[in-house]
């Protein structure tokens, strides 16, 4: 499991646009919206942690449940399958918080947009900056070495 490192930058990383999104989402919700603009940021910027939370989870899960080469159909499945479970409770969610009167759809709407593309550039950075082998090669001259005795 190559990819444990970055995901655990990733996470860390996460967890700093989190708190960002948290500070900054609810003074920006705040002076916006007042109380229910703070609101508004603040549940984005949680269902955005939560779900970036899902992804990696998701794909670490799936890394020990699915593996070797004949594992790579099981390990998309639950990968997409995540996916797909974020999408639904997200519309769901969405569907709900938009017949509530608390909510202030248009700072709601900003922060989760700011956040998803907080975490895709986190997932870029930790993924640029953490070194994983990708091939265990053997090097022409450590092959044709004589045996030590």
């Amino acid at each position: 499991m190559t990819y444990v490192p970055m995901l655990t930058r990733a996470l860390r990383y996460g967890t700093v646009l989190t708190i960002v999104m948290i500070v900054a989402g609810g003074i920006i919700g705040y002076l916006v919206g007042g109380s229910h603009g703070l609101f508004s940021a603040l549940i984005g910027a949680g269902v955005t942690a939560v779900f970036m939370g899902f992804t990696a989870a998701s794909i670490l899960v799936a890394g020990r449940v699915a593996s070797g080469p004949d594992g790579i159909a099981t390990f998309y499945a639950i990968v997409l399958g995540t996916w797909m479970l974020k999408l639904v409770i997200f519309v769901a969610l969405a569907i709900w918080l938009r017949t509530q009167s608390w909510l202030d759809p248009a700072v709601f709407g900003f922060t989760i947009i700011a956040a998803v593309i907080g975490s895709l550039i986190v997932d870029v950075v930790a993924f640029r900056r953490t070194r994983t082998p990708y091939t265990d090669a053997v090097l022409p001259a450590e092959a044709q070495r004589p045996a030590e005795k």
